[in-house]
This record gives structure tokens, C-alpha cells and sequence, in this order.
């Protein structure tokens, strides 16, 4: 590569797919696992410490032909609640939102409370959003609060 294209494209376009860009550089670890990256049979490129005039570094993820369910959306704001998810069809952005945590999350994470319902039967688990700027949680049954750093996925 010649001087004149050292900032050309280096990762081919996406056909169809997603782009999950402006992850915090730390947290893009936590996404690829989040996701099953690993276990996913098509393309996925993965960039990391990437420049970024809003975030230092950032890292990015393009997975062809993959689309996210709203519940997969809703984990990924757990992890890196700013990330900007990038729809792709035909080469062109059909649609571009920055994911922001839920209100309510329902089935995503464990309650920390052992005591909980949710840990002793079979239900599944409801957590409100009561403090978004700190990411505080409360379940809904028991009423514990926890810090969204503290949550187990399920």
C-alpha cells in the first residue's frame, strides 16, 4: 500500500449484514463473547483500538448476513450502552440507531439476590432501569438493586 491510500478502506463493504461501531475499546471483548462471535460460521470482521474522535479508541464488528433481535440489542446495551448498530442491505445503511438500555429487561440478566425467586423457580427475570446515568438495576420481585457492572448475563 502506497502512501496515497493509507486511509483507504482496508476491510471490504458489506453486502447484507450488521455494523456494531463506536464500542468502547474495552468492552469489545465483551461483545464478541456476548454475541458467540466464535461460533458464528459466516464473515465477521473485528476491528480494535480503532481512531475515534468520540472515543479515543474504539473497536467495530461487521457480521454478514446477521440481523439482532431486539433482546440481543438489549444485552449489548449492558455491556456498551452507546454503540451505534449499522443495518446493512445492499450495500447501503437501511437504518442506523444508537442502542440505549431499556426500561425494563426481561430475561437478560440473573438477579444477584440467591433469595430470589427467580433463582428457585423456573421464571424468568424482571429488572426495571431506576437509575440509568449510574446503571443501577432493581428486580422486580425481590426489589434488589444492582449495579449494571455487577450483572451475570444469562
Amino acid at each position: 500500500m502506497n502512501n496515497e491510500n493509507n486511509h483507504a478502506m482496508q476491510v471490504t463493504a458489506l453486502c447484507n449484514g450488521t455494523v456494531i461501531d463506536h464500542i468502547p475499546a474495552d468492552k469489545l471483548f465483551a461483545v464478541v463473547n456476548l454475541l458467540d462471535i466464535p461460533s458464528m460460521t459466516g464473515n465477521v470482521t473485528i476491528g480494535y483500538n480503532l481512531d475515534s474522535k468520540k472515543l479515543g479508541k474504539k473497536g467495530l464488528i461487521k457480521i454478514a448476513d446477521r440481523f439482532f433481535t431486539d433482546d440481543e440489542v438489549s444485552k449489548i446495551s449492558l455491556v456498551a450502552p452507546s454503540v451505534v448498530m449499522n443495518t446493512i442491505r445492499d450495500y447501503k445503511v437501511v437504518d442506523k440507531r444508537e442502542v440505549k438500555m431499556p426500561d425494563e429487561l426481561h430475561n437478560i440478566i440473573k438477579c444477584n439476590n440467591l433469595n430470589c425467586i427467580t433463582n428457585n423457580e423456573p421464571m424468568p427475570t424482571h429488572f426495571n432501569v431506576t437509575n440509568r446515568a449510574e446503571g443501577i438495576l432493581k428486580c422486580r420481585y425481590c426489589e434488589k438493586e444492582v449495579n449494571i457492572n455487577d450483572v451475570e448475563l444469562l
